[in-house]
């Protein structure tokens, strides 16, 4: 009977640190999104501005750590390019993001996993007129 509370333990353990996983990896893409996003935000700006100047105007750009001269000629078409690009990752960046919610959803369906966030449980202890605890954060209950 020890044993097998000990792998029920073991299995719930498993199933918490799959779960974080997944919730990690969810952060992790949210986090590269928004930096993509700010990336994409300074593409604009920059070739807004370089549309209103002298195309052959020197401008230096920053290319994998190296400052290079150029004209503006030459470097709005590239900025242009870049910036399609970006947008083309933000759309993959989205529909990854969507797909590992989707999955996180089926993994708590799956194992029956409900989150409670912290803000939500003083409501409702204050609604039973309960003493609430200090220092709760997320719960994972299976």
């Amino acid at each position: 009977m020890a044993s097998t509370k000990s792998n029920q333990k073991t299995a719930q353990e498993e199933v918490f640190t799959q779960f974080q996983h997944l919730r990690n990896e969810q952060r992790n893409l949210v986090n590269n999104l928004s930096t993509l996003e700010l990336d994409l935000k300074e593409h604009k700006t920059v070739i807004d501005t370089l549309k209103t100047v002298d195309e052959n105007r020197k401008c230096f750009r920053l290319i994998g750590g190296v400052l290079c001269e150029q004209t503006v000629k030459e470097t709005l078409p590239n900025l242009i390019q870049n910036k399609d690009q970006l947008e083309k990752l933000i759309e993959n960046g989205k529909e990854q993001l969507t797909k590992k919610g989707q999955e996180i959803n089926k993994f708590k369906e799956e194992h029956n996993i409900q989150v409670r966030e912290q803000s939500s449980e003083p409501a409702s202890k204050e609604a039973k007129n309960e003493p609430s605890t200090a220092g709760k954060s997320n719960v994972l209950v299976s």
